[in-house]
Order: C-alpha cells, then structure tokens, then sequence
C-alpha cells in the first residue's frame, strides 16, 4: 500500500469512528491527517455522507491547499484544518464535530472547566473557549481565519498538552499526533461537557483543586507517568 493510500485509510477509518462514538448528526464533522515527509493532507469530502465513505474518497491536498488526488471537493473546513498543520508541527490529525454538550459550551462561549478527575485524566485544567469572529474575519476567508483565531488561542498554551478547544458560537476542534489520536481526543471532549453541563446543573461548582489536577494529569501523562503498562 502506497503512503497516500495508508493515510486515506486511516482518515476515513477515524471519520466513521465519528459515527461509531456519536458525535455527528448528518454529515456535521470532519477528521483530517498529514503525511509530515510527503507534506501531503486527506479530508472526508465535502457534504458526503458517512455511510457512502471509503477510503479512496477522502481528498488528499498539499500544505498549500491544491488538490493533488480524489475527485470530489474536500470539507469546507479544510482551510482551518490546513492552517492548524501548518503553524503546529507536531499534530498529525485534526477533528471537528458538533457534538452537543462541547457545542453547548462553545455557543456560550464559556470555556469547559475541570471540575473533577475524569476531566484531569484526559484534559490538563480549563479547554479554552476563543473569542468572537469580527465581521471582516467572517466576511473574507472565514475558515481561514478560524484556524488563524484557534492558533491565536493557544499563543500561551502548548497544542499537544490541551489537545481540544472551543471556538465561540461555533464548536470544538480537537487534534493529536494522528487521525486516530484527534478522534479519541473529540471522544474524551464531549464526554467530559457532559459531565460539565449535568455538574453545573446540580450545582455551582469551584474548579478541581490543583493537587489533584496534578496527580490525575501527570499520572497518564509527561515523563513521570505510571498509567499503563510500561514501555
């Protein structure tokens, strides 16, 4: 199998696997890849739906956003997708869905907070909510200009420490160092707003204390982590 055709393969399997964790109504959704050494990205086309996806269908451009295979259009939202490669080299898939309880945080425009340790597993503290699109961001080269907002977002934050994020009125965005990785972290994403909004719901609640954010976090995560099985 050629380079091309294994990251075809597997962006189309992280696509369906937007459908499999029910995170897409419709065709709502899109999960991208990057071959880093062929500079080269696949994308779900665009408006297609999930039940006719196969590999060979996902639209493979060039960092410059020219079509180099697949015959149909790719996702609308390619630009943002292609911004985030880009500016941020170490990720290697990008996802973006509507899934409700992330979408609801991000239509408040309220960033998601870590409340408790299901959240600090995965999530290191607050994912970030972005700020308004102005008018003229919208009017020319919007998706674009919402990868420019989400890079923008994080000008103090690491991408691959806080893998996700909320852009206002609009919904989450979230990235890894593969296809699968990016899937998984949506996944994680819209589990941990659930918990939010039905926490909230019960009660105002103060942020996890910051011991056990730390513990949580850094047990899975960074150089003294013992999650697992060891490597």
């Amino acid at each position: 199998m050629s380079a091309t055709a294994d990251l075809q393969e597997r962006v189309c399997a992280a696509n369906l696997g937007l459908v499999a964790h029910g995170l897409v109504i419709g065709t709502w959704g899109n999960v991208s890849g990057i071959d880093r050494a062929a500079g080269l990205v696949a994308i779900k086309p665009s408006g297609v739906p999930y039940s006719d996806l196969r590999p060979e269908l996902m639209v493979v451009l060039d960092l410059a956003g020219r079509v180099v295979a697949g015959q149909m259009r790719p996702s609308s939202d390619v630009e943002t997708h292609l911004e985030l490669y880009r500016r941020w080299e170490g990720v290697g898939g990008v996802a973006h869905t509507h899934s409700a309880a992330a979408t609801a945080f991000a239509q408040a425009r309220r960033g998601l907070p870590c409340l408790g340790t299901t959240h600090a597993d995965h999530f290191y503290g607050t994912v970030p909510v972005s700020r308004d699109l102005r008018p003229e961001e919208t009017a020319t080269e919007y998706e674009l200009n919402t990868g420019r907002l989400i890079v923008e977002t994080f000008a103090a934050l690491q991408p691959l420490e806080m893998p996700a994020v909320l852009v206002a009125s609009h919904g989450p965005f979230t990235w890894g160092p593969s296809p699968a990785a990016a899937l998984w972290n949506s996944v994680a994403l819209e589990a941990v707003a659930r918990l939010a909004l039905d926490t909230l719901a019960l009660a105002a609640t103060p942020p996890i204390a910051a011991h056990l954010l730390d513990r949580h976090f850094k047990r899975k995560h960074g150089p003294g982590a013992y999650y697992g099985q060891q490597r």
